[in-house]
Order: structure tokens, then C-alpha cells, then sequence
């Protein structure tokens, strides 16, 4: 296996210190000093409510993981426009000759937003707390590399030590994915048994300290919630100026997609949740000529949305349809029963590609064109059926399985959120074309959740956030006891010989430092992935982000969120409303 030598580490030093160096060149480009200034409030949308404050519990919600980085800081973060690490709270570190062991200095002065210093021992307690069962944390199992946990020791209050259980490719960017929160508000529920319940929806701002540029101000459920400047936090820009610029971040909670565009439109809000609509663009782009909206491209989405069936087997013992409904030959005739070019131009008015795997052409370096394609093929679809017995028996337009039954099956989606709601009635209605009946249940996204950890759902079209580009911090999802390994959660040993197949490539993958060798094992993962299409995808959209002209600073990312990544240095027009 390859390990990292001083030459590969400086490298990489130089890389990480070039991605700083851009990211202040973009702060000394856009300062609030070129028609903006510090103080004011941006008011954006949230599309989605949190079910808790505190982030390292299980599985997080969209709205859930921006809270985190809004308010939270990482030790090293990834930099979302250069893809590049950057010191945060580590302000430098080292690594050993084994390739294993990582020195990470602290910053120095560093105090929570109650006044609290902040040394190794929150970074210890961090790892306890996403590794304890009390947490049942998606974060502590992306950071359990086979089976193994991170070694985490604190020599002083300010070093940590970090030894990986094995080589890990992406290296220190894993922690890039770890906010750390603060142990002495936190610890004593740990200790009590109670972390559940610690920073629920009812805490204070005031009990909830934090390292990031904002604090909790105020929470209004079905309302808004207010964050405000953290004047504790530890950056500043090139001028020595603190951040963040801004004093304060208002949402307003908005489900229905439509309310935020017009919200945006009639210039009561400065940011909508997400991208822009493809319905939408035209009417923003009209204002955008007038000069009350400004359009960004931000490129290919990286999170094409998802269609699964449930292919736990345990949930469907007793399901008579169990025999067709979870077999390999029924996705594939769903796959080739869908016209995605027709979804792209219904749904997505053209500001789209197909999709066929997690990875998009979005992501330049893990990106792989030629894997298998079930592509629209009505005739292929009906074989496929038929090979499972699956016919119309009585000529009504209908499949029907070899007991006469209906071939009938439900699908779970997030209610308010037109793309999907009008995707899925696209399938529904395809669907019905070779025979096979679609029902649709509509839920909030906690609702969709919901369901799917109960295990009793047919089928789900939902969609997630990745926070990483790279494969190896997205294990959860390709791991088969990984806790978004959507189809079939959490399995104490892979159930199929596939997914075990792609369990030995992706630890292969992050087992090495060598680039191309990582890209030949992600492929090969991505091809058995692929040919066994546990996931169905329809369509990667193309990112537009809309925001009023009186914020400014901003560098859309195709990643999740587009805009508030950077949220520390943005900053409002003078004179705009506050």
C-alpha cells in the first residue's frame, strides 16, 4: 500500500496553503468595503424545520447540517469553491512517515461564544461523543474505517494526535465532516445518559455555546429562526476585521417552493433555500435585466435525486409481492420504463442531464461515462416483467403476478417540493404505460425519514446533501453497514454478493494515496453499483442560484448549501434593508 513520505505531505501542505491564498485574494476582491459594510441582516429561507440543535445525533436533516455549519466550526474544513483543505481550528498540522499519525495544532485564544476556552479536550470529547451508542451518530460511523475507530489522543491542551486504524486516501479531510461542539455544555448529558434530549428543540441560544460565526438567537417553529453574530468568533478577514460581517441571519420557515420564489421576486427575502426552479428561470431572469435579482451558474448537481425500493428482506418476509418486488429483473424494468429525456424536458424545462449513478459529471474527478445504462426501452422493460412472470393476464392494460394479483407499488416523497412531486407523477404515469401501478404518498421530509426507519415502505424518491466530493467520505452510502445505505440500512454483513463485492473495493479505494489507483477501485464500484441498481436516477439538474443584489461575497458551489457555505464573509449592500 502506498504510504504518505515528507514529499507527498508537503505537496499537499503547498496545495492546502495555495486553496488559503485564493480564498483571501476572493475576500480582498469582495470586502464589504466595496459597497458593503459590516453589520446588517441577511434574510434567507429554510425549507425544512430541525428536530434538534445538536448535530452529532444520528442521521441529520438538510436543515439540520447548515445549522451545523453556520453555527459549529471544524477542526480543517474543505474549502467548497477550491476543493481544497484549509486550517480552521487546527492552524497547522503534520504527518508521520507511516502515513497513519497526524500532529494538529491548535489555534490559539480560541474561546467558545460563553467565553470558554476551547483546547483538545472538546476535540476528545467530539470523538466520544459521535462514537457513543447514546449518539447512534451517522458521523461516528463515516469516521469508523473497517470496523476501527479513530485514535485520538491530546498530548497538551493544544495538540491533537490523530492515528488512523489503516491508510485512508482522503486523509485529514474526513474531519472536514466532524463540528465540534462544546463538551462542557454537553458532557454531562453524555455522562447521564440524556444526550437525546441534550439541545433539543426548546435550548436556549444562551445554553448552547459555540466555535462558529453565528449563535442561536431565536426559534419559532413553523416561523423563523434568527441567528445572530457570534462576536467571539475567532476569524478575521485581511483587513483584521472581524467575522462574520454580517449581524445576524433571519430565516423565515418556508415549505411550499412557490412562496420562496415570490418571497424573492417581491424582495422580502435576500436567499431561497436551494437552487432555482427551472419554471422559475425565466421570470428571474427577467428581473435579474432589471437588476433586483442576481443569476449565478453553479454547475452539475452532485446529488441527483434518489429512487429505491426497499430491498431489506426482514421488511417484506410476509409481502407476497416480496418475490418480484425486490428482484434485480423488476429495477431493471423500472429503469428502462423511464424516458429521463422526457422528465428533462417536462420537469426540467432542459436545465438538466440523465442520470444513472450517485456520481455526477459534476464531479470531475470521480465521474465515469460509460457504466451500464437501463435506458428507456418500453419493450426491454415488458421483458424483464415477463421474465419474473409478471403479465397481463387479462388484457386490462395491467400487469398481474402468477397469483392474479395486481402488480402495484407505493412510493414515499417530500410534499412541497414541485420537482419531485412532478418527477414522481412522471414515473407514476410511465409506469402505467407497461403496466405497472405506481402509488404516491406525499410527506414532509421528516415524515419521509420517518418511514424509511421504520422499514415498512414499498419504495422511496427523496434526495440528499453530500458534503464531500470525494467517495471515501461518503461511505455511508456505499458501505453495506452504512447508515444511508438507503436500500437496505445498516447490515451487520452484506446481504448480497455485490454488495459485498463493492464493501471490498471501497475499502481498497480508501486504503491508498494513489489517485488514479482510488479512481480504477471507485469505477469498478460504481460499474457493480450500476449493474444491480439499487438506486434508480432520473436526472442531475444544473445549479442556478438566485439572491438579491444587496448580498454580496457570494461563490455558488454545485455542493449543498450553494451560497451559506461561506457565510463568515458575506456581507449586505449599504443602504439595503436590514
Amino acid at each position: 500500500m502506498t504510504r504518505f513520505s515528507r514529499a507527498i505531505f508537503t505537496a499537499l501542505l503547498v496545495v492546502a496553503l495555495g486553496a488559503l491564498a485564493f480564498l483571501t485574494l476572493r475576500q480582498k476582491n469582495f470586502s464589504p468595503a466595496d459597497g458593503g459594510a459590516p453589520g446588517g441582516t441577511l434574510r434567507a429561507l429554510l425549507r425544512d424545520e430541525p428536530r434538534t440543535f445538536n448535530r452529532y445525533l444520528r442521521s441529520a436533516l438538510n436543515v439540520e447540517e447548515l445549522l451545523a455549519q453556520l453555527m459549529h466550526e471544524r477542526l480543517i474544513r474543505v474549502n467548497r469553491a477550491t476543493d481544497q483543505l484549509e486550517p480552521r481550528l487546527a492552524e497547522k498540522w503534520t504527518a508521520e512517515e507511516d502515513g497513519l499519525t497526524y500532529t494538529l495544532t491548535l489555534r490559539q485564544g480560541t474561546t467558545f461564544s460563553d467565553g470558554t476556552p476551547f483546547t483538545s479536550a472538546d476535540v476528545l470529547f467530539a470523538f466520544e461523543a459521535v462514537y457513543s451508542n447514546a449518539a447512534n451518530s451517522a458521523i461516528g460511523t463515516a469516521m469508523t474505517l473497517n470496523g476501527k475507530r479513530l485514535d485520538v489522543t491530546a498530548p497538551d491542551p493544544s495538540t491533537v494526535r490523530i492515528r488512523f486504524p489503516s491508510p485512508f486516501g482522503p486523509g485529514l479531510r474526513i474531519l472536514d465532516g466532524l463540528p465540534i461542539l462544546a463538551r462542557h455544555a454537553l458532557e454531562p448529558a453524555l455522562k447521564a445518559g440524556t444526550f437525546e434530549q441534550a439541545w433539543g428543540l426548546t435550548t436556549p441560544g444562551s445554553a448552547m455555546p459555540v466555535l462558529g460565526p453565528f449563535i442561536l438567537e431565536a426559534y419559532q417553529p413553523g416561523r423563523t429562526l434568527m441567528l445572530a453574530r457570534n462576536p467571539r468568533y475567532w476569524r478575521r478577514d485581511d483587513a483584521g476585521r472581524s467575522l462574520p460581517y454580517l449581524d445576524r441571519i433571519a430565516f423565515e420557515i418556508v415549505a411550499d417552493m412557490n412562496a420562496e420564489v415570490l418571497r424573492l421576486e417581491s424582495g422580502a427575502t435576500d436567499l431561497i433555500f436551494s437552487d432555482v426552479r427551472p419554471e422559475d428561470y425565466a421570470s428571474l431572469k427577467r428581473l435579474e435585466d432589471q437588476g433586483r435579482v442576481d443569476l449565478a451558474d453553479a454547475g452539475v448537481s452532485l446529488d441527483p435525486p434518489m429512487f429505491w425500493i426497499n430491498l431489506n428482506p426482514a421488511s417484506k418476509a410476509d409481502d407476497p409481492r416480496r418475490a418480484w418486488l425486490q428482484s434485480l429483473e423488476f429495477r431493471r424494468g423500472i429503469s428502462h420504463a423511464i424516458d429521463r429525456d422526457a422528465v428533462i424536458r417536462t420537469v426540467y424545462l432542459g436545465a438538466a442531464v440523465p442520470a444513472y449513478g450517485p456520481v455526477t459529471e459534476g464531479n470531475k474527478t470521480w465521474y465515469v461515462a460509460d457504466l451500464p445504462r437501463y435506458a428507456y426501452d418500453p419493450a426491454a422493460a415488458r421483458a424483464q416483467f415477463a421474465a419474473l412472470g409478471l403479465e397481463d393476464a387479462n388484457g386490462d392494460g395491467l400487469l398481474e403476478d402468477k397469483a392474479g394479483r395486481p402488480v402495484r407499488f407505493s412510493v414515499l416523497t417530500n410534499r412541497g417540493n414541485t420537482i419531485r412531486e412532478r418527477t414522481v407523477a412522471m414515473l407514476q404515469e410511465q409506469l402505467r404505460k407497461v403496466g405497472v401501478v405506481l402509488d404516491i404518498t406525499a410527506l414532509d421530509p421528516a415524515g419521509v425519514i420517518k418511514g424509511i426507519l421504520s422499514g415498512a415502505y414499498d419504495a422511496v424518491y427523496f434526495g440528499t446533501e453530500q458534503s464531500s466530493t470525494d467517495p471515501a467520505n461518503n461511505l455511508d452510502f456505499w458501505i453495506s453497514s452504512g447508515g444511508f445505505h438507503v436500500w437496505h440500512l445498516g447490515q451487520k454483513a452484506a446481504a448480497t454478493e455485490w454488495e459485498a463485492l463493492i464493501d471490498d473495493l471501497m475499502r481498497q479505494q480508501m486504503a491508498t494515496t494513489n489517485l488514479a489507483e482510488r479512481q480504477r477501485l471507485f469505477a469498478e464500484a460504481q460499474r457493480v453499483l450500476a449493474e444491480n441498481i439499487p438506486v434508480i436516477y432520473v436526472a442531475a439538474p444544473r445549479i442556478t442560484v438566485a439572491k438579491s443584489p444587496r448580498l454580496l461575497n457570494t461563490m455558488p458551489v454545485p455542493l449543498r448549501p450553494p451560497v451559506l457555505w461561506n457565510a463568515d464573509i458575506l456581507a449586505v449592500r449599504s443602504g439595503g434593508a436590514s
